[in-house]
Protein backbone atom coordinates (compact mmCIF):
# COMPACT_ATOMS: atom_id res chain seq x y z
CA UNK A 1 0.00 0.00 0.00
CA UNK A 2 1.21 3.49 -0.85
CA UNK A 3 2.11 5.17 2.48
CA UNK A 4 1.38 8.65 1.07
CA UNK A 5 -2.20 7.54 0.36
CA UNK A 6 -2.75 5.62 3.60
CA UNK A 7 -1.31 8.28 5.93
CA UNK A 8 -3.45 11.44 5.69
CA UNK A 9 -2.34 14.47 7.65
CA UNK A 10 -4.69 16.17 10.09
CA UNK A 11 -5.37 19.09 7.76
CA UNK A 12 -6.45 16.60 5.09
CA UNK A 13 -9.12 15.04 7.32
CA UNK A 14 -12.57 16.06 8.50
CA UNK A 15 -13.58 16.04 12.19
CA UNK A 16 -15.67 13.15 13.46
CA UNK A 17 -19.43 13.68 13.09
CA UNK A 18 -21.73 11.69 15.38
CA UNK A 19 -24.48 11.77 12.74
CA UNK A 20 -22.30 10.09 10.12
CA UNK A 21 -19.66 7.89 11.75
CA UNK A 22 -19.66 4.88 14.02
CA UNK A 23 -16.93 4.24 16.57
CA UNK A 24 -14.78 1.11 16.31
CA UNK A 25 -13.21 -0.26 19.47
CA UNK A 26 -9.45 -0.67 19.12
CA UNK A 27 -8.52 -1.78 22.64
CA UNK A 28 -9.94 -2.68 26.04
CA UNK A 29 -7.49 -2.20 28.91
CA UNK A 30 -7.86 -3.06 32.59
CA UNK A 31 -6.96 -0.03 34.75
CA UNK A 32 -8.00 -1.19 38.23
CA UNK A 33 -10.48 -3.66 39.77
CA UNK A 34 -13.73 -3.35 37.80
CA UNK A 35 -12.31 -0.43 35.78
CA UNK A 36 -11.50 -0.56 32.06
CA UNK A 37 -10.49 1.90 29.36
CA UNK A 38 -12.04 1.46 25.91
CA UNK A 39 -10.27 3.21 23.06
CA UNK A 40 -11.97 4.00 19.77
CA UNK A 41 -11.21 5.14 16.28
CA UNK A 42 -13.66 6.24 13.62
CA UNK A 43 -14.68 3.93 10.80
CA UNK A 44 -13.58 6.64 8.34
CA UNK A 45 -10.29 8.62 8.39
CA UNK A 46 -11.41 11.51 10.61
CA UNK A 47 -10.05 13.22 13.70
CA UNK A 48 -11.75 13.82 17.04
CA UNK A 49 -12.41 17.42 18.06
CA UNK A 50 -13.53 18.05 21.64
CA UNK A 51 -12.56 19.88 24.81
CA UNK A 52 -10.71 18.10 27.64
CA UNK A 53 -13.30 17.08 30.21
CA UNK A 54 -16.25 16.67 27.83
CA UNK A 55 -18.38 13.52 27.57
CA UNK A 56 -20.02 11.30 24.96
CA UNK A 57 -23.14 9.14 25.07
CA UNK A 58 -22.73 5.56 23.84
CA UNK A 59 -25.57 3.55 22.33
CA UNK A 60 -25.09 0.03 23.65
CA UNK A 61 -26.99 -2.94 22.11
CA UNK A 62 -27.70 -4.59 25.44
CA UNK A 63 -31.10 -5.99 24.44
CA UNK A 64 -33.74 -5.54 21.75
CA UNK A 65 -33.81 -1.85 22.63
CA UNK A 66 -30.33 -0.31 23.03
CA UNK A 67 -29.49 1.58 26.20
CA UNK A 68 -27.80 4.98 26.31
CA UNK A 69 -24.96 5.57 28.74
CA UNK A 70 -22.99 8.79 29.19
CA UNK A 71 -19.25 8.65 29.89
CA UNK A 72 -16.60 11.33 30.24
CA UNK A 73 -13.72 11.07 27.81
CA UNK A 74 -10.47 10.20 29.57
CA UNK A 75 -8.39 10.77 26.45
CA UNK A 76 -6.88 14.09 25.39
CA UNK A 77 -7.93 16.11 22.31
CA UNK A 78 -4.24 16.89 21.85
CA UNK A 79 -4.02 13.35 20.44
CA UNK A 80 -6.92 13.51 17.99
CA UNK A 81 -6.68 10.23 16.09
CA UNK A 82 -8.49 8.25 18.80
CA UNK A 83 -10.62 8.83 21.86
CA UNK A 84 -11.25 6.79 24.98
CA UNK A 85 -13.61 6.35 27.91
CA UNK A 86 -12.65 4.83 31.25
CA UNK A 87 -15.58 3.17 33.00
CA UNK A 88 -16.22 1.47 36.33
CA UNK A 89 -18.73 -1.36 36.58
CA UNK A 90 -21.02 -1.27 39.61
CA UNK A 91 -22.97 -4.25 40.95
CA UNK A 92 -26.13 -3.14 39.20
CA UNK A 93 -24.44 -1.98 35.99
CA UNK A 94 -26.22 -2.89 32.79
CA UNK A 95 -24.57 -0.89 30.02
CA UNK A 96 -21.10 -0.90 31.58
CA UNK A 97 -21.26 -4.63 32.27
CA UNK A 98 -22.20 -5.20 28.62
CA UNK A 99 -19.11 -3.22 27.63
CA UNK A 100 -16.89 -5.35 29.87
CA UNK A 101 -18.27 -8.57 28.39
CA UNK A 102 -18.76 -7.61 24.74
CA UNK A 103 -16.86 -4.51 23.68
CA UNK A 104 -13.74 -5.93 22.05
CA UNK A 105 -11.43 -4.65 19.28
CA UNK A 106 -13.37 -4.53 16.02
CA UNK A 107 -16.82 -4.02 17.60
CA UNK A 108 -18.60 -0.92 16.33
CA UNK A 109 -21.09 1.20 18.24
CA UNK A 110 -22.84 4.52 17.81
CA UNK A 111 -21.96 7.52 19.94
CA UNK A 112 -23.34 11.03 20.41
CA UNK A 113 -21.45 14.17 21.36
CA UNK A 114 -18.98 15.28 22.54
CA UNK A 115 -20.69 17.78 24.84
CA UNK A 116 -20.27 19.36 28.24
CA UNK A 117 -19.15 22.53 29.98
CA UNK A 118 -16.87 20.87 32.56
CA UNK A 119 -13.51 21.88 31.12
CA UNK A 120 -10.58 24.10 32.01
CA UNK A 121 -10.99 25.56 28.53
CA UNK A 122 -14.48 26.79 29.46
CA UNK A 123 -13.37 27.91 32.95
CA UNK A 124 -9.69 28.91 32.77
CA UNK A 125 -7.63 29.83 35.80
CA UNK A 126 -4.06 30.80 36.66
CA UNK A 127 -3.65 27.59 38.66
CA UNK A 128 -5.89 24.60 39.28
CA UNK A 129 -6.97 22.12 41.92
CA UNK A 130 -8.48 18.89 40.60
CA UNK A 131 -10.38 16.85 43.20
CA UNK A 132 -11.84 13.48 42.24
CA UNK A 133 -12.96 10.13 43.56
CA UNK A 134 -13.35 6.80 41.78
CA UNK A 135 -14.10 7.07 38.07
CA UNK A 136 -14.60 10.83 38.60
CA UNK A 137 -10.90 10.99 37.82
CA UNK A 138 -11.61 10.68 34.08
CA UNK A 139 -12.25 14.36 33.19
CA UNK A 140 -9.29 15.37 35.37
CA UNK A 141 -7.13 12.90 33.48
CA UNK A 142 -8.29 14.30 30.15
CA UNK A 143 -7.43 17.85 31.22
CA UNK A 144 -4.07 16.84 32.71
CA UNK A 145 -3.07 14.85 29.65
CA UNK A 146 -3.99 17.80 27.47
CA UNK A 147 -1.98 20.21 29.62
CA UNK A 148 1.00 17.83 29.52
CA UNK A 149 1.01 18.03 25.71
CA UNK A 150 0.09 21.71 25.26
CA UNK A 151 1.15 23.60 28.39
CA UNK A 152 3.42 21.33 30.47
CA UNK A 153 4.27 24.11 32.93
CA UNK A 154 0.65 24.40 34.08
CA UNK A 155 0.25 24.67 37.86
CA UNK A 156 -2.01 21.80 38.97
CA UNK A 157 -2.66 20.10 42.30
CA UNK A 158 -4.26 16.73 41.58
CA UNK A 159 -6.10 15.11 44.51
CA UNK A 160 -7.65 11.69 43.95
CA UNK A 161 -9.52 9.59 46.51
CA UNK A 162 -9.97 5.82 46.35
CA UNK A 163 -11.05 3.02 48.62
CA UNK A 164 -7.62 1.36 48.54
CA UNK A 165 -4.21 1.90 46.90
CA UNK A 166 -4.94 -0.73 44.23
CA UNK A 167 -8.07 1.20 43.21
CA UNK A 168 -6.28 4.47 42.38
CA UNK A 169 -7.03 4.79 38.68
CA UNK A 170 -4.15 6.06 36.50
CA UNK A 171 -1.78 6.21 39.48
CA UNK A 172 1.34 5.17 37.59
CA UNK A 173 0.65 7.39 34.59
CA UNK A 174 0.03 10.35 36.89
CA UNK A 175 3.33 9.70 38.63
CA UNK A 176 5.06 9.68 35.23
CA UNK A 177 3.28 12.88 34.21
CA UNK A 178 4.46 14.58 37.39
CA UNK A 179 8.03 14.03 36.19
CA UNK A 180 7.22 15.78 32.92
CA UNK A 181 5.15 18.58 34.45
CA UNK A 182 7.26 20.45 37.05
CA UNK A 183 4.20 22.09 38.65
CA UNK A 184 1.96 19.02 38.83
CA UNK A 185 1.62 17.96 42.47
CA UNK A 186 -0.19 14.71 43.29
CA UNK A 187 -2.12 13.85 46.42
CA UNK A 188 -3.74 10.45 46.93
CA UNK A 189 -6.14 9.64 49.78
CA UNK A 190 -7.32 6.09 50.48
CA UNK A 191 -10.02 4.92 52.85
CA UNK A 192 -8.15 1.79 53.91
CA UNK A 193 -5.37 -0.54 52.81
CA UNK A 194 -4.65 -4.19 53.39
CA UNK A 195 -1.52 -5.76 54.85
CA UNK A 196 -0.31 -6.56 51.34
CA UNK A 197 -0.69 -2.93 50.26
CA UNK A 198 2.02 -0.80 51.85
CA UNK A 199 0.85 2.82 52.06
CA UNK A 200 2.45 5.86 53.63
CA UNK A 201 0.02 8.43 52.28
CA UNK A 202 -3.15 9.97 53.70
CA UNK A 203 -6.04 7.80 54.85
CA UNK A 204 -9.68 8.47 55.56
CA UNK A 205 -12.28 10.70 53.95
CA UNK A 206 -11.60 14.00 52.26
CA UNK A 207 -12.05 17.09 54.41
CA UNK A 208 -10.86 20.66 54.74
CA UNK A 209 -7.71 19.67 56.64
CA UNK A 210 -6.56 17.22 53.96
CA UNK A 211 -7.32 19.68 51.16
CA UNK A 212 -5.29 22.36 52.97
CA UNK A 213 -2.42 19.94 53.60
CA UNK A 214 -2.19 18.85 49.95
CA UNK A 215 -2.89 22.30 48.52
CA UNK A 216 -2.06 25.05 51.05
CA UNK A 217 -3.04 27.76 48.55
CA UNK A 218 -6.36 26.15 47.53
CA UNK A 219 -8.23 29.42 48.18
CA UNK A 220 -6.37 30.95 45.21
CA UNK A 221 -7.02 28.12 42.76
CA UNK A 222 -9.74 27.29 40.24
CA UNK A 223 -11.23 24.02 41.44
CA UNK A 224 -12.77 21.17 39.44
CA UNK A 225 -14.47 18.34 41.32
CA UNK A 226 -15.98 15.05 40.12
CA UNK A 227 -17.12 11.95 41.95
CA UNK A 228 -20.14 10.48 43.73
CA UNK A 229 -22.70 13.03 44.92
CA UNK A 230 -21.92 12.56 48.67
CA UNK A 231 -18.23 13.07 47.91
CA UNK A 232 -18.84 16.30 46.01
CA UNK A 233 -21.18 17.51 48.76
CA UNK A 234 -18.38 16.99 51.29
CA UNK A 235 -15.93 18.93 49.12
CA UNK A 236 -18.39 21.80 48.63
CA UNK A 237 -19.05 21.96 52.35
CA UNK A 238 -15.34 22.05 53.15
CA UNK A 239 -14.67 24.80 50.63
CA UNK A 240 -17.63 26.92 51.70
CA UNK A 241 -16.56 26.58 55.33
CA UNK A 242 -13.12 27.85 54.39
CA UNK A 243 -14.55 30.90 52.63
CA UNK A 244 -13.64 29.76 49.11
CA UNK A 245 -15.04 31.85 46.26
CA UNK A 246 -17.48 29.27 44.85
CA UNK A 247 -17.61 31.09 41.53
CA UNK A 248 -14.30 29.34 40.86
CA UNK A 249 -15.70 25.93 41.79
CA UNK A 250 -16.94 23.61 39.04
CA UNK A 251 -18.30 20.09 39.36
CA UNK A 252 -19.47 17.37 36.99
CA UNK A 253 -22.63 15.46 37.75
CA UNK A 254 -24.82 13.15 35.68
CA UNK A 255 -27.63 12.92 38.20
CA UNK A 256 -30.75 13.67 36.15
CA UNK A 257 -33.67 15.67 37.41
CA UNK A 258 -36.54 13.83 35.80
CA UNK A 259 -39.73 15.68 35.10
CA UNK A 260 -43.07 13.93 35.04
CA UNK A 261 -46.33 14.90 33.46
CA UNK A 262 -47.78 15.45 36.93
CA UNK A 263 -44.99 17.92 37.74
CA UNK A 264 -45.65 20.03 34.68
CA UNK A 265 -49.27 19.42 33.73
CA UNK A 266 -51.69 22.28 33.38
CA UNK A 267 -55.34 22.12 32.48
CA UNK A 268 -56.55 23.23 29.09
CA UNK A 269 -58.48 26.48 29.16
CA UNK A 270 -62.06 26.51 27.88
CA UNK A 271 -62.01 26.19 24.12
CA UNK A 272 -58.25 25.47 24.05
CA UNK A 273 -57.14 22.52 21.93
CA UNK A 274 -54.07 20.34 22.63
CA UNK A 275 -50.94 20.77 20.54
CA UNK A 276 -50.56 18.16 17.82
CA UNK A 277 -47.19 16.49 17.40
CA UNK A 278 -46.43 14.90 14.03
CA UNK A 279 -43.69 12.26 13.91
CA UNK A 280 -42.75 12.41 10.22
CA UNK A 281 -40.84 9.13 9.80
CA UNK A 282 -43.16 7.17 12.10
CA UNK A 283 -46.18 8.49 10.23
CA UNK A 284 -48.05 9.42 13.41
CA UNK A 285 -49.85 12.56 14.49
CA UNK A 286 -50.89 12.64 18.14
CA UNK A 287 -52.11 15.08 20.74
CA UNK A 288 -49.64 16.26 23.36
CA UNK A 289 -50.98 16.44 26.90
CA UNK A 290 -50.50 19.76 28.68
CA UNK A 291 -46.99 19.93 30.17
CA UNK A 292 -45.67 16.89 28.31
CA UNK A 293 -42.24 16.98 26.73
CA UNK A 294 -41.88 15.67 23.20
CA UNK A 295 -40.09 12.63 24.62
CA UNK A 296 -43.05 11.86 26.90
CA UNK A 297 -45.48 12.22 24.03
CA UNK A 298 -43.36 9.93 21.84
CA UNK A 299 -43.17 7.21 24.47
CA UNK A 300 -46.88 7.37 25.21
CA UNK A 301 -47.60 6.73 21.54
CA UNK A 302 -45.06 4.04 20.70
CA UNK A 303 -42.50 6.28 18.96
CA UNK A 304 -38.91 5.57 19.94
CA UNK A 305 -36.51 8.44 20.60
CA UNK A 306 -33.19 7.47 22.16
CA UNK A 307 -32.53 9.15 25.50
CA UNK A 308 -30.06 8.85 28.37
CA UNK A 309 -29.99 11.60 31.01
CA UNK A 310 -33.48 12.98 30.26
CA UNK A 311 -32.50 16.32 31.76
CA UNK A 312 -31.17 18.21 28.74
CA UNK A 313 -27.56 17.37 29.53
CA UNK A 314 -26.30 14.56 27.30
CA UNK A 315 -27.83 15.46 23.92
CA UNK A 316 -28.82 11.90 23.06
CA UNK A 317 -32.45 12.79 22.29
CA UNK A 318 -31.55 15.43 19.70
CA UNK A 319 -34.12 15.52 16.88
CA UNK A 320 -34.83 17.83 13.96
CA UNK A 321 -37.78 20.21 14.35
CA UNK A 322 -39.34 20.44 10.88
CA UNK A 323 -42.08 22.95 11.67
CA UNK A 324 -43.58 24.82 14.59
CA UNK A 325 -41.83 26.03 17.73
CA UNK A 326 -41.03 24.64 21.18
CA UNK A 327 -40.08 25.83 24.63
CA UNK A 328 -36.68 24.18 25.28
CA UNK A 329 -35.02 24.40 28.68
CA UNK A 330 -31.78 22.41 28.29
CA UNK A 331 -28.70 21.99 30.49
CA UNK A 332 -25.99 22.34 27.85
CA UNK A 333 -26.72 19.18 25.88
CA UNK A 334 -27.06 20.95 22.54
CA UNK A 335 -24.81 23.40 20.71
CA UNK A 336 -25.92 26.83 19.51
CA UNK A 337 -25.12 25.92 15.91
CA UNK A 338 -27.28 22.79 16.21
CA UNK A 339 -30.18 24.90 17.44
CA UNK A 340 -29.67 27.22 14.48
CA UNK A 341 -29.85 24.19 12.16
CA UNK A 342 -33.24 23.31 13.66
CA UNK A 343 -32.35 20.64 16.22
CA UNK A 344 -34.01 20.37 19.62
CA UNK A 345 -33.74 18.05 22.62
CA UNK A 346 -36.92 16.00 22.95
CA UNK A 347 -36.50 15.45 26.71
CA UNK A 348 -36.71 19.11 27.62
CA UNK A 349 -38.80 20.61 24.79
CA UNK A 350 -42.53 21.27 25.02
CA UNK A 351 -44.66 22.23 21.99
CA UNK A 352 -45.84 25.81 21.64
CA UNK A 353 -48.60 24.78 19.26
CA UNK A 354 -48.65 22.17 16.50
CA UNK A 355 -45.21 20.86 15.53
CA UNK A 356 -43.59 18.27 13.27
CA UNK A 357 -40.34 16.47 14.03
CA UNK A 358 -38.18 14.18 11.92
CA UNK A 359 -38.66 10.92 13.81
Amino acid sequence: MNMAVSYPHLDQMQPWNDRLHLLECTSATVEAPEVMTFTFRAEAPVWFRYLPGQFVTLELPVAREPVMRTYTLSSSPSRPYSMAVTVKAQKDSIGTRWMFDNLKPGVKIRAYGPLGDFSCVKHPGDKYLFISAGSGVTPMMSMTRDMSDRTPRSDVVFINCARSPSEIIFRHELENLSRLMPHLNLGFIVEHCGKAEPWSGLRGMIDRAKISLLSPDFLDRTIFCCGPEPFMAAVRSALEGAGFDMRRYHQESFQPVLATVADEATALADGETPAMVSFALAGKQVASKPGETILMTARANGVRIGAACESGLCGTCRVMLLSGSVDMNHSGGILDEEIEEGYILACCSRPKGDIEIEV
